[in-house]
């Protein structure tokens, strides 16, 4: 159970970590809905770590914003690039308004829209990879329906590089049609 737009919602949450240039997923956890979504930030940081992955910039919508994810990033390295909450206080600080404006430090606002490679990965695993509606229940179940399309994905990505046709690294439907 957690809240959404329209309500309270049943379900999970897939928090992913992914490359901003090739908008293929790095590392995931899925997570109740009902759980913060701060909490999953530091195991997710350190999945990367132990793959040996080392960021420059950290980028996350402001769900993620408090100090200790900021410092937890800043521990691992990274700059944050993450929007203060609505209701904060805090002046000076990256800010997405109502209408999706990006307010702040223009190198940050460059940064920030960086973070649009998540949506753009999340929309194809919800077109194509039947993410939108998951048809299993459960933790494990679902996190094994989250890798099993996230490996496809890279599966796709690894075929188009095989193929040298780098191009077609994010199309799915090219290879499903």
């Amino acid at each position: 159970m957690g809240r959404g737009k329209r309500g309270f919602i049943l379900g999970y949450r897939v928090h992913t970590a992914c490359c901003t240039q090739s908008e293929l997923p790095i590392a995931f956890t899925v997570a109740p809905c009902n759980e913060n979504d701060k909490n999953y930030f530091k195991p997710l940081l350190e999945k990367l770590q132990k793959q040996g992955i080392k960021c420059k910039t950290v980028v996350a919508d402001a769900q993620y914003s408090s100090e200790q994810v900021r410092t937890v990033a800043e521990e691992c390295g990274a700059e944050p690039v993450i929007p203060v909450r609505k209701d904060s206080r805090l002046k000076d600080m990256l800010r997405v308004g109502k209408d999706f404006i990006i307010r702040g430090i223009s190198r940050l606002v460059k940064l920030f829209k960086k973070r649009m490679s998540i949506e753009r990965l999340f929309s194809r695993a919800k077109e194509w990879l039947l993410l939108s509606s998951l048809r299993v229940r459960g933790l494990e179940q679902v996190s094994t329906h989250v890798a099993l399309s996230l490996t496809a994905m890279l599966a796709i990505a690894i075929t188009a590089i095989e193929q040298k046709k780098p191009k077609l690294i994010r199309r799915i439907k090219h290879y499903t049609a």
